[in-house]
């Protein structure tokens, strides 16, 4: 019997060697059979039949099916590869763009931070400082009324309050008829409770003796009543 020959293949694998092994077997088997007189039939059967157990043997079908699993799970692996990658990506975009926005955030507080401080900062700058006597009070009383709309000037406002109170804050009469009837004058103008009630100026205080208070209320009253302190010369 002549050996099998497999020069120009590749080496056998376990597989081969079991099948090689049984194909041997088998063709032992088949040898014995064919030795038997008047059976003829049988031999050409057994010599046909042994390619057939070899290429089944041989694991033919098995190699087939397990080159195509292992296709199929390379692909599937590269997807998921792929699929994590792509997520991966998409993660760091998103946090990418979380940051962004958050620094933008964070630059806005601060610039507008610092636009309010600076405002503020101007503010006070522009902000005049009155004097805490006479001429100050006068010209903070001055101020308000302007911004107020009120008329009046420096000279007319002077004038009135010296012949009034002579400058004092806390002046108050008490002789004349409002001081009988119980409300009487007070502060620098000279204005009875509730005249100072009735024309006080929003933004001062609701101390009748508040000497910018006491100036603008009584300057309010003046203009309602004669156009201006500045047409004021003796008690009103």
């Amino acid at each position: 019997m002549s050996k099998l020959s497999f020069s120009g293949h590749s080496p056998l694998t376990k597989t081969h060697k079991y099948s090689i092994a049984g194909i041997a077997t088998l063709g032992a088997a088949a040898l014995a059979f064919t030795l038997v007189p008047g059976n003829s039939n049988a031999e050409a059967e057994t010599i046909s039949a042994a390619p057939v157990a070899f290429e089944v043997a041989a694991g033919k079908p098995q190699i087939k099916d397990v080159h195509a699993s292992v296709t199929n799970q390379l692909a599937t692996a590269d997807q998921q590869a792929k699929n994590a990658a792509a997520k991966l990506k998409a993660a760091q975009s998103a946090a990418a763009k979380a940051d962004a926005a958050a620094k933008a955030e964070a630059k806005a507080k601060t610039e507008k931070y610092r636009a309010v401080k600076e405002a503020a900062s101007r503010a006070a700058a522009r902000k005049p400082v009155y004097a805490n006597n006479l001429d100050g009070w006068i010209r903070q009383s001055l101020d308000i009324m302007k911004s107020k709309g009120i008329p009046g000037s420096y000279e007319g406002l002077h004038r009135n309050i010296i012949r009034e109170s002579s400058g004092n804050p806390k002046a108050i009469n008490n002789w004349d008829i409002n001081a009988i009837n119980g409300i009487p004058s007070k502060g620098l103008l000279q204005v009875i409770p509730p005249t100072f009630t009735a024309y006080h100026v929003p933004g001062t205080s609701w101390n009748i003796y508040d000497p910018v208070a006491n100036i603008t209320a009584a300057a309010n009253y003046a203009a309602d009543k004669y156009g201006s302190m500045d047409n004021v010369n003796s008690a009103y």
